[in-house]
């Protein structure tokens, strides 16, 4: 099973980011959290430090499957600016692999022509920085390998989405089931 991989910048939102790790594992999939800060412990923007699993240096990015980026902010402004990290989203994207954002960090897709002639949902106040894209406002958008959420609401279905792409219906809803969702 390939592993994927969720990256955690200083100020990410913290439900985004810990509800996709959550279900992903409770779906039977690797990911690991990664900080792209140099340290294991990243503090979210609502101040809760989080331990990564690694750092971005440790990426073996030509085997993952998903990258996923959460949103909150400055976290989403931290990622963006992270050149290693957008250099393999951007290569992940290309090649075809599945990439996924959240809330204000699909703007990190957007300015650097990843959305371009795709369908895409954000944060509202993001969708000028969506460069291409068609903005549909809708709680998770998928596009083809491009998967977008709309904010902290969304997380679950967003998580629910990757892991339905990855590991088929009947994966995602044992664990909705389980978690009391449907």
């Amino acid at each position: 099973m390939k592993l994927s991989y969720l990256f955690l910048a200083e100020g990410f939102e913290e439900v985004e980011a810990l509800t996709v790790v959550d279900m992903m594992r409770r779906a039977g999939m690797e990911i690991r959290t990664v900080s792209i800060t140099g340290n294991k412990t990243v503090t979210g923007s609502h101040h809760i430090p989080v331990t990564a699993d690694m750092l971005l240096g440790e990426v073996p990015f030509a085997e993952a499957e998903w990258l996923i980026l959460p949103g909150g902010m400055p976290g989403s402004k931290n990622l963006g600016a992270c050149a290693p990290l957008v250099e393999a989203l951007k290569a992940h994207a290309a090649a075809d692999k599945p990439v996924a954002a959240i809330c204000a960090a699909p703007f990190v897709l957007g300015v650097n022509g990843i959305l371009e002639n795709r369908a895409a949902t954000c944060y509202p106040g993001f969708e000028e920085m969506l460069h291409g894209a068609t903005v549909t406002g809708r709680m998770v958008e998928t596009d083809g390998n491009i998967v977008t959420g709309k904010g902290p609401a969304a997380a679950i279905d967003f998580a629910s989405t990757l892991i339905r792409k990855s590991q088929g219906d009947a994966v995602i809803e044992e664990v909705r089931k389980g978690m009391l969702l449907d």
